[in-house]
């Protein structure tokens, strides 16, 4: 069985080289059309057919602009319009990840060997099955690069994420790895990683080719292989290191709202303590209100006082009895004492300036009494004067009769001439 070297590296992540927009000195452009592309959508779309939805399902949720998403969910992240290379947020993720797999060595496995075409066959199977293993590693550009001295495998794709606080679908690969069952943690990408070089050292093994250990050290690479192993694993340690910054994150907001779930559970309790007399209150103070209404009716006016005065007393009293039930209620809830509260000095309020104007009333009605009885007295009096000298000196009654309806001609007289004189002045004809 033959023997050879897996490489599954972080790559540079550049779309333009990746579809050979731009040509590099390495590559045969005689053998570019031999070069598979198993999807090739622009990141742009890409982050639409992701992202948009979730984007628009966030901003309806918010009711202040300035936590609204602005413009399309990539410029959001990463301050520029979509393009072709990695770009880096400020929480450190990243537009899209980038993974280079290859099976052997330009030696063994490069242009113009026997196994060429059994490495890319078996790079292809791979391949094609990426997507279903990690259906939160989006895959929205992927090529199998024919042209150059080794086939290899250039695949670019986005991690996403479900959340159940902000926006609900995101850019993150510590979420996506947790829910593709990797666990938490630094050594998540790690375990990824592992588990798709044992798919590949499988499709290697049922293709006759037995595929050698990871090398750990330099050992007997090239220079520039050795220096291609370094870098990948610098891109590595940036992978774990926004994973781990991810979870910190995660983990304070997570403490953040223990500590608010625990201060909202306390007040629920003491909301749910304090309903059964907060509803009987509540309408106790509702008929409260109702009769502050009516005394305000009742006492509008003299007439309506003196004609509903007992009826006045008797909602007064019914008032003050409310007045007391109410402050002597000390059943109260954190989340509904300040209203209550508030209402209840109100309503006391209301209920003491009642009782200042039944005492301005009731003095009043018994001025307004004691006025009526000596205007009917004095009535009576000259209603039986006038009877008594129409009665007995009936020339006398004329002669009085005729002198005061005399005296209210000239009254009526001197009123006329007044009044004349006055428009002629204002006039100012005289």
């Amino acid at each position: 069985m033959k023997e050879k070297r897996i490489s599954f590296g972080q790559g540079k992540g550049s779309l333009t080289h990746n579809n050979r927009e731009f040509v590099a000195d390495n590559v045969d452009v005689f053998r570019t059309p031999d070069n598979i592309t198993f999807v090739c959508q622009p990141i742009g779309e890409a982050y639409d057919q992701l992202f948009k939805e979730s984007t628009e399902r966030y901003n309806a949720k918010q009711k202040r602009n300035d936590r609204k998403v602005h413009g399309s969910y990539y410029e959001h992240l990463f301050g520029v319009k979509p393009c072709n290379t990695v770009r880096t947020a400020a929480d450190k993720r990243k537009s899209f990840y980038e993974d280079v797999v290859q099976i052997g060595k330009k030696e063994d496995s490069g242009y113009g060997t026997e196994d060429f075409q059994l490495v890319a066959d078996c790079l292809k199977e791979y391949m094609e099955g990426f997507q279903n293993r990690n259906p939160n590693f989006y895959v929205f550009n992927a090529v199998l690069h024919m042209d150059e001295a080794t086939p290899h495998l250039h695949i670019d794709y986005i991690p996403v994420g479900h959340y159940k606080r902000g926006q609900d679908t995101q850019n993150g690969i510590a979420q996506a790895l947790k829910e593709m069952g990797y666990g938490e943690g630094k050594m998540a990408i790690a375990k990824w990683r592992a588990a798709e070089v044992e798919v590949l050292n499988k499709i290697c093994l049922e293709h006759g080719i037995k595929p050698f250990a990871p090398e750990k050290a330099r050992g007997t690479l090239e220079i520039p292989e050795y220096k291609e192993q370094r870098r990948q694993n610098d891109e590595l340690k940036k992978q774990n290191a926004q994973v781990e910054a991810e979870l910190a994150e995660k983990q304070a907001k997570n403490e953040k709202l223990d500590a608010q779930i625990e201060q909202k559970t306390a007040q629920v309790k003491a909301i749910l303590n304090y309903i059964p007399d907060y509803e009987r209150e509540f309408k106790i103070e509702d008929e409260c209100e109702q009769l502050c209404q009516e005394l305000n009716s009742l006492l509008a006016g003299k007439l309506s006082i003196m004609k509903h005065s007992d009826e006045i007393i008797s909602k007064a009293q019914r008032l003050s009895k409310i007045m007391k039930k109410l402050s002597d209620s000390t059943h109260k809830s954190g989340d509904t004492v300040y209203a209550l509260r508030e209402r209840l000095d109100k309503s006391l309020k209301e209920t003491e300036d009642v009782r200042e104007r039944l005492k301005e009333v009731s003095s009043e009605r018994s001025e307004l009494r004691r006025y009526n009885s000596d205007m009917q007295a004095q009535l009576d009096a000259l209603t039986e004067f006038v009877s008594l000298l129409k009665r007995l000196e009936p020339q006398k009654f004329s002669e009085v009769k005729q002198m005061q309806e005399h005296i209210q001609a000239r009254r009526e007289e001197e009123q006329r001439q007044q009044s004349a004189a006055r428009k002629i002045k204002s006039w100012g004809l005289e």
